[in-house]
Formats: structure tokens, sequence, C-alpha cells
């Protein structure tokens, strides 16, 4: 970061020379270069962060107690390290209600190419407890989420961009037995892979298009198949999809038909 210049500006006596004036004018331009380079890093600072909060591919299931509207927010963009893998999501658990939640619990589920390593504040589910076709998950425990308020957690994942990659976030009772909002399984993935750039953007509702290792584009020979039970590509936020819910003895998979009208 360019350092800003301080400047010490004395009043001069009359008949003061055109060379003082000069470097008076010069230093007041240093300062003025300074703080436009300050201002660009910063904006190219936040130009980088994940961007705004989506709950895209997300539904309500079992009925909220009164006053209690639970929903979930995942960032519309991600960025995955194409030499380690790596990426970072953030999870936001939201009550948009009236009325607090009381105890509640949010799950965070990786599926075929996405892998959660882990979630900050949570505990990782045993993988015989999670749901078909996942690779990963872990249950953040919430106390309470006052009305109007939201928590936030941090989420290390690796993804494998030769793969489709899914996340679902479940907001349930803490016992379970009642889901009240799911987001997903929603993918992240581009349509435009860059295997031979430092790191790849994924957005948000987009189907990945694998690439096979050495760069071959999708529809050539070496294109890896999609990842994954058939079951679980599923049409986000339609009526019909399966909903995930956990209940004493775990977690499993439900099909529900949407209303006919």
């Amino acid at each position: 970061m360019v350092p800003l210049q301080v400047l010490r500006i004395q009043a001069q006596p009359r008949g003061t020379n055109m060379s003082s004036r000069r470097t008076t004018t010069i230093a007041g331009s240093l300062v003025t270069a300074s703080f436009s380079a300050v201002m660009i890093l910063s904006f190219t600072a936040s130009a980088a962060d994940e961007g705004p909060g989506s709950s895209k591919g997300g539904k309500a299931v079992d009925e909220a107690p009164a006053g209690v509207k639970l929903t979930t927010l995942l960032p519309e963009k991600i960025s995955v390290d194409n030499s380690s893998k790596e990426t970072d999501i953030t999870a936001t658990a939201k009550n948009e209600g009236t009325k607090d939640s009381g105890k509640i619990r949010l799950l965070v589920v990786g599926f075929d190419g996405l892998t959660v390593k882990n979630v900050q504040g949570c505990s990782p589910i045993d993988k015989k407890d999670l749901p078909e076709g996942s690779n990963s998950g872990f249950s953040c425990p919430i106390d309470n989420l006052a009305a109007g308020a939201s928590k936030s957690y941090a989420v290390d994942a690796t993804y494998d961009l030769g793969k489709t990659g899914k996340i679902c976030l479940p907001v349930q009772t803490s016992d379970g037995k009642k889901t009240f909002w799911q987001q997903g399984p929603v993918p992240f993935g581009t349509t435009n892979p860059s295997p031979n750039a430092p790191a790849t953007p994924l957005l948000l509702g987009t189907d990945n298009q694998p690439v096979a290792p050495g760069g071959d584009a999708p529809g050539d020979s070496k294109e890896l198949p999609r990842t994954g039970p058939v079951r679980d590509v599923l049409p986000l936020g339609a009526a019909g999809a399966a909903l995930m819910a956990a209940g004493a003895a775990g977690l499993w998979w439900s099909q529900r038909r949407p209303a006919t009208r």
C-alpha cells in the first residue's frame, strides 16, 4: 500500500519564488495520488469477497412455530483453487420472523465433487448417518435465533472440478424431527471451466461442466462422467424434490408430492 505523504505547508512571505510554489504543488499531488491508490486497493480487496448471500434452491418444509420464519443463505459465487482444490463458503441461518426460534440446528452437507472439510463451531456427522449420495456433513447447534437475527458459519471445503458439486443446508429442530427449511442440494459450478488458471470461479445454482485432468473441454473423449446417483440430481425449488430430514435414527431421504391444484 502506498503510504500517505505527511506535508507541512507553512505560509510563505511575500516574494516567495516560483520554485517554492512548484515544490508545494508537487507535494500536494503526491497526497492526491496516494489517496487514490489507497481507494483502488480497498476496492480491489472488497471485490474479492464472496458476494451477497442468496436463498436460491431453498424452500419451506415443515411448518415452523407461529412468528418464526427460518431461511438460509449461500454466497452467489465462490472461487476454487485449481491446485489445492480448496474453497471457502459462508453458510448463514436467518430468522426473518417476528419471534425467537428457540433451539434449532443447521446442517451443512456436501455432495459429489464438493466435500465439506470443516465448519467452524460445528460437529461432523458420522458417515453412517449421512443421507444417501452425500460425502460429508456437519451439524451446527443454535441455542436461539432472535427475530430478525442471523448466524453465519465459515465452511472449509474442497471441490473436485472434474465432477459436479452440490451443497445442502437444512434448518431443523434441535432433535432433527422437523425440517423447517432446506436449501438444496443446490449446485455450484461453471459452464466455462478454467483448468489452466490459478482459480476457477463458480456460481450458485449453476451445474458444473467437468473438465478432464488434461484440460479437455466438455464433450471431448476424455470428459469425466458426472457422478452420484441419478436421484440426487434434483429440480431446485420445485415441488416434489427430495427433502432431507433427520430423526433419532439419523438422516434419510423422503419423497413429497406437490399438492394438486
